[in-house]
């Protein structure tokens, strides 16, 4: 039965594919296609190859690997370069170093079976002045203290020899001290420049020989980190130093402390060595160091205002002695003097042990650092001092002309 339309016709037989028996007539065809691109390949290999290797022996043409080599090789491509370096600061330590010296301080063994000298410690000086056939060297005074002896070491570009030194003068209150040797063969002496116009932050050079001659005329660079900064070095005395970050060391006492131009600005003296502390190192300004410098040429010492008296600090004494002294209620700082030399000015005006100083000249004082440090800066022998004390209760002022300071 038929229920749709009329029977359609029978389609064409399916065409063979690669399942199917048809590989034995695609073979023959597909390996003559990659013979084909195989030769293809070696003739234009052969084409490229031949021209290259004319081209490379006629010169024409340099291999890559070669080229390098030639590069590498040829003249004036590849040179050792020296760099000249010349800084201010190079320029300074030229001008000053050769001027520092080496300071020894010799001293007596004490030993009956072994005697002689000994080296006691090692210090800086600073070649700063040729007078005659002699040239004055400026140290610390705490370098020479107790010496024997003293030798200078010149560095090898000043001369290079071991010299005894004289000693000029000494002072412990600016622990500064003058030393003098033949001028022979010494070819560089130190400018000294001006500290008073100094300013933070300006390059600061230290030269010297820190911990001894081994490390002869070593440079330390930092910046001038405060000008004037008031160090109390005892009781009684303090003195005004310039504060600096460049690493001063023990050995470096006495040496320079130098500015940009090359020009000393201070004498380097002392450092806080507490643990922790770093940068903290201390030199005499040079402007303040110089009337002491020729006070200790000139005179062997310093020549200083005197009054006679000894100083202690209001604030060191306990609290259980302030009531023997009856000082009013609102005193709370002064000076206590301590004895007065007989016939000295301050025994001649008055003053009397046990009185306690408030004012100098009109201005409050609170220390026997300060008090001194006035008296040294702003009086000379001759002048006259107004001192405020109190005496028990009582507050009175006197006068006084002052002297010379004994030579002891």
């Amino acid at each position: 039965m038929n229920h749709g339309g009329a029977p359609q016709p029978p389609g064409p037989p399916p065409p063979a594919g690669n399942g199917g028996s048809g590989k034995g007539e695609n073979g023959p065809r597909r390996a003559s296609v990659w013979l084909i691109a195989l030769v293809s390949g070696l003739i234009g290999g052969l084409l490229v190859l031949l021209p290259m290797t004319v081209l490379m022996q006629s010169g024409w043409l340099t291999p890559y690997g070669a080229n390098d080599r030639q590069l590498q090789n040829a003249p004036g491509t590849q040179k050792n370069v020296s760099v000249s370096v010349n800084s201010d600061i190079i320029n300074a330590a030229k001008k000053v170093r050769p001027a520092v010296v080496g300071v020894v301080n010799l001293q007596e063994t004490g030993d009956p079976f072994n005697p002689g000298t000994v080296q006691k410690g090692t210090g800086s000086g600073i070649i700063f002045e040729k007078v005659g056939g002699n040239v004055h060297i400026i140290t610390n005074n705490h370098v020479i203290a107790g010496a024997e002896k003293v030798q200078v070491v010149l560095p090898k570009d000043n001369g290079g020899a071991k010299l005894t030194a004289k000693i000029l003068g000494a002072d412990p209150v600016t622990d500064l001290a003058v030393l003098e040797i033949p001028a022979r063969g010494i070819k560089t002496i130190a400018t000294l420049g001006n500290s008073d116009t100094l300013q933070p932050g300006e390059p600061a050079i230290a030269i010297g020989n820190p911990l001894g001659l081994d490390f002869s005329q070593s440079v330390t660079v930092g910046v001038i980190s405060s000008t004037k900064r008031s160090i109390q070095v005892n009781e009684t005395t303090a003195i005004d130093v310039i504060q600096t970050d460049a690493a001063i060391n023990p050995g470096n006492s006495g040496g320079a402390l130098v500015n940009a131009a090359g020009q000393v600005i201070g004498i380097n003296t002392l450092k806080i060595a507490e643990q922790g502390v770093e940068g903290l190192g201390f030199a005499i300004p040079i402007n303040e160091a110089k009337p002491i410098i020729q006070d200790l040429i000139q005179h062997g010492r310093v020549i200083r205002p005197y009054l006679g008296i000894n100083l202690m600090d209001l604030e060191a004494l306990p609290q259980e002695y302030w009531s023997e002294l009856q000082l009013p209620d609102n005193v709370k700082s002064g000076i206590i003097i301590r004895d007065v030399q007989p016939g000295t000015p301050a025994d001649q005006a008055g003053l009397e042990a046990h009185d306690v100083i408030v004012a100098v000249d009109g201005k409050p004082v609170r220390t026997a650092a300060a008090f001194r440090k006035y008296l040294y800066n702003n009086k000379k022998v001759g002048d006259t001092i107004t001192i405020t004390y109190y005496r028990g209760s009582s507050k009175q002022s006197a006068t006084v002309r002052l002297s010379e300071q004994p030579a002891s």
